[in-house]
């Protein structure tokens, strides 16, 4: 027991976990950034229709996912300093809360996607593409890749956020070795950063 435990001491190393996620959420800040490039430029090419497709989007569903998620920001930045402080039923329980704002985040999503679909809206169908012009056309394919590849990212932070939890439930994340539910909610921060930037680019266009 005394021989694991001491493995796993040798083998934490704070520092390289920390610049590895550092690293990973450089990729995923270019990923995007690639994104908001190729929308500015067609956007700018078609402002008018951008502006029209925009108008068929829920602003309401939008500014309170916003809200959703920056709450569950602030959550997870509690947990760690809850952690620290040697409260793991807190640490727990406001894991526990930003996971399940994170589910009512999907579950949101969903419906507003529920309803595009109703209403014929999706990359490719017909009553896209019959009834709408080619601004609407790359509005709307922008709009389901930016926030389906968001969504995905939303899934991804809550299994990274349970993994954490789970390990802080068994101590194996703690006040001394807490890089795992850190990096956790630095991932966590760059899901809510990128909302923050597609909110307004996509609901409130003017």
């Amino acid at each position: 027991m005394e021989q694991t435990e001491h493995t796993e001491h040798v083998h934490y190393d704070a520092e390289a976990s920390k610049i590895g996620m550092w690293l990973f959420i450089f990729t995923e800040l270019l990923l995007f950034g690639g994104l908001f490039i190729i929308y500015s430029v067609y956007r700018y090419i078609n402002p008018e229709a951008f502006h029209l497709a925009a108008s068929e989007l829920n602003t309401n569903i939008g500014a309170l996912n916003t809200v959703l998620l920056l709450i569950s920001s602030m959550t997870i930045a509690m947990s760690t300093t809850t952690l620290q402080l040697k409260k793991k039923g807190a640490t727990l329980g406001l894991l526990v809360i930003t996971c399940i704002i994170g589910v009512v985040f999907l579950v949101n999503k969903y419906f507003e996607w529920s309803l595009k679909f109703e209403h014929g809206i999706w990359p490719g169908s017909e009553h896209l593409l019959n009834n709408f012009g080619q601004g609407e056309i790359l509005f709307f394919g922008l709009y389901f890749v930016m926030t389906g590849l968001h969504a995905l990212h939303i899934i991804i932070g809550l299994i990274f956020i349970v993994v954490a939890a789970l390990r802080v439930q068994t101590g194996r994340v703690n006040e001394n070795r807490a890089s795992l539910l850190e990096n956790a909610g630095l991932y966590w921060h760059l899901v809510d950063l990128i909302w923050i930037f597609l909110f307004p680019l996509f609901y409130l266009i003017t």
